[in-house]
């Protein structure tokens, strides 16, 4: 029995019409049509609502089989970890819908927290130019000072948020380097909503991507026509704040477009490059720590901290061949 003639089924037997259920749902008749004619499938929440109106499990509801197979997990919310089986660490869809639904709310909150440090350093800016140029009645000092204290708190801020949706987070960590195991129809669920969110991932990327280019305009035009500090200031801040802008764009599409990545292990997130990434996870953990040492200590001893900063793209670049260099050794073996 497939899931379209269950949900006919447990309607039937608790006497509901299309609509009764449709409107004990939130949804439309027309939506329960569909899921009954398999025209169409329900969502991850409305599967577990189904679950819950039903008094049935969701493994009855997507396995064609009513019987349980292999091992049950608990839910995450109990703060148990997923089960491994079979080398595979298997994922209800309990799990799969809760880590969709903590992904979505804090890749808003990470995003938001960025943009606020970014969108401070351009008040920090803004206050600084405008008292230098007698523009504020207060001293230049004064104004840098306030631009310094607001940042400092929305630097305060957004790593408060940041170590708190990291936290939530760190419990599925998994699923960016263990093999998974997906319960029955929730693969396909999850490849619809990722299809459902591509044209929204796709306008995020260009929308983002534009914002950045013609930030930049404003400042070639006040350079090309020579305009007064007081403008190119803030063209600069115009720029940081359209940079926010895209830069919430990229990391709320790109939180949620990755997270059904990991859980159809696509993308990055295949099962080569899992591999590939817990084999180069010990020259990892020696290589940036070594890394970070050698740019401070060489920082420190010259001053020239305006320069160091080079260290960091060219040993990404090492790090990158590096770690291609040793997956060609490993694939000859």
């Amino acid at each position: 029995m497939i899931l379209a003639e269950k949900i006919t089924k447990l309607r039937k037997q608790n006497g509901w019409s299309q609509e009764d259920l449709a409107m004990k749902l939130n949804v439309s008749r027309q939506s329960v049509s569909k899921w009954e004619s398999t025209a169409s499938m329900p969502d991850l929440d409305k599967i577990l609502k189904m679950s819950e109106l039903f008094g049935v499990s969701t493994d009855y509801l997507l396995k064609d089989e009513a019987e349980e197979e292999g091992l049950v997990q608990e839910d995450f919310e109990t703060g148990n970890e997923a089960i491994k089986s079979d080398s595979r660490y298997e994922l209800t869809l309990e799990q799969a819908n809760l880590y969709l639904e903590l992904v979505e709310k804090a890749a808003v909150k990470i995003a938001a927290g960025v943009a606020g440090i970014l969108l401070a350093v351009a008040v920090l800016i803004l206050l600084s130019g405008l008292a230098d140029g007698n523009f504020l009645a207060v001293t230049e000092d004064a104004a840098g000072g306030i631009g310094v204290v607001l940042l400092l708190v929305a630097i305060a801020a957004a790593v408060a948020v940041f170590i708190a949706q990291g936290m939530k987070l760190d419990k599925y960590e998994f699923l960016e380097k263990e093999p998974l195991l997906l319960q029955y129809g929730i693969a396909g669920i999850v490849e619809r909503k990722k299809e459902q969110f591509a044209p929204i991932f796709s306008k995020c990327i260009i929308a983002g991507v534009t914002l950045c280019i013609l930030g930049v305009v404003p400042i070639l035009i006040a350079g090309a026509f020579q305009m007064s500090d007081v403008v190119c200031i803030f063209c600069v801040a115009l720029l940081l704040v359209m940079i926010a802008a895209a830069v919430v764009l990229f990391i709320w599409s790109g939180m949620i477009h990755d997270s059904y990545q990991k859980l159809l292990e696509e993308g990055d997130y295949t099962l080569e490059k899992k591999l590939a990434e817990k084999k180069n996870a010990p020259l990892a953990a020696i290589y940036w720590p070594a890394l970070t040492a050698v740019y401070l200590a060489v920082s420190f001893l010259t001053g020239r901290w305006d320069i160091t900063w080079i260290i960091w793209p060219c040993s990404g670049l090492v790090f990158a061949a590096v770690c291609g260099i040793a997956a060609m050794v490993r694939g000859r073996r």
